[in-house]
């Protein structure tokens, strides 16, 4: 099968092989979709660390050997894990998070089922639907408010996966790398939907055009990352943040989340119906009477989540 992106310390990684060396079978030409099938037992599980811890769901990528190049199972599970969060009352927040130097390297497609015949036209497009874009997609949709704190290296759709978290907390030492390039590919997994939104065509253009690391510091910069800190300060601040998060409006976050996201794809007038219709709906809320309640009082508001 083919092996995405090299993992080297260079962080050089991201976008799968065209082909499988030296088997003669065609995969994806893409370096974020294989073709779905059965996961192995539990890998999911073994290789995506989970946790509630006071209302934040810490979803954590711990595959460091490989820079946490994405596999399979690894993709559903975190699917898995973002349906849940938006499903259960008890989670308020998500953070997206990894261990070891790397935040994520990219797809991985060792752990993919084998194809069954030759690739056919249609089958990449396909693969990378219910692939790539699925997993960007649950971010995007997901009900609450998702964090993701980028402890290392993010390529190919590692960094996709980043942007389409609703913040972004960085190490200072992390880079972000539209890899896709470099193999001769055109980006997905939502990279071409989402840089544009976040930063604009021009300096999207460039940063797919040409490949080259993006340190945190600039993502910060340009509007990528919301804050850029220092390593050891990275897991305190997405804590401070989730928690705060946590604490708040549940229904009315998922709701400006919604607004904010479809934003872009509006004209006013289909804006300000969204808007006037969430606020509608927002109304219904046991936390937004708390939040007029608690004004009206002079009190700090109690908030519920529902």
């Amino acid at each position: 099968m083919p092996v995405s992106g090299e993992t080297a310390a260079a962080g050089d990684a991201g976008a799968s092989s065209t082909a499988a060396r030296g088997t003669g079978v065609r995969g994806p030409a893409a370096g974020d979709a294989e073709a779905p099938g059965p996961a192995a037992p539990d890998a999911g599980q073994t290789t995506v660390l989970h946790r509630l811890d006071g209302g934040v769901s810490w979803i954590t990528l711990d595959r460091p050997e490989a820079m946490n190049a994405l596999t399979w199972d690894q993709r559903e599970r975190v699917i898995a894990l973002l349906a849940e969060a938006s499903a259960d009352p008890a989670v308020r927040a998500v953070v997206l998070t990894a261990t070891g130097r790397g935040f994520c390297a990219g797809a991985d497609l060792r752990g993919a089922p084998a194809p069954a015949r030759e690739r056919v036209a249609g089958d990449v497009a396909r693969t990378i639907r219910l692939g790539a874009q699925r997993l960007i997609a649950a971010v995007l949709d997901c009900e609450k408010p998702v964090i993701a704190a980028v402890n290392g290296t993010a390529a190919g759709i590692g960094a996709h996966l980043a942007f389409a978290c609703d913040l972004v907390l960085a190490a200072d030492t992390a880079v972000f790398i539209e890899v896709f390039v470099r193999r001769g590919l055109v980006p997905d997994g939502g990279g071409a939907y989402l840089l544009p939104r976040l930063v604009g065509p021009h300096r999207a253009k460039e940063l797919m055009f040409f490949g080259d690391a993006l340190p945190a510091a600039e993502a910060e910069r340009i509007g990528l990352v919301n804050r850029a800190v220092p390593p050891d300060e990275l897991p305190a601040l997405a804590a401070e943040w989730a928690g705060r998060l946590a604490a708040g409006p549940t229904r009315a976050l998922a709701l400006t989340k919604q607004l904010v996201n479809a934003s872009a794809d509006s004209d006013r007038s289909t804006a300000f119906a969204a808007e006037a219709a969430a606020q509608e709906t927002n109304m219904t809320t046991r936390d937004a009477n708390e939040g007029v309640a608690s004004f009206v009082e002079r009190r700090a508001p109690r908030y519920r989540g529902c």
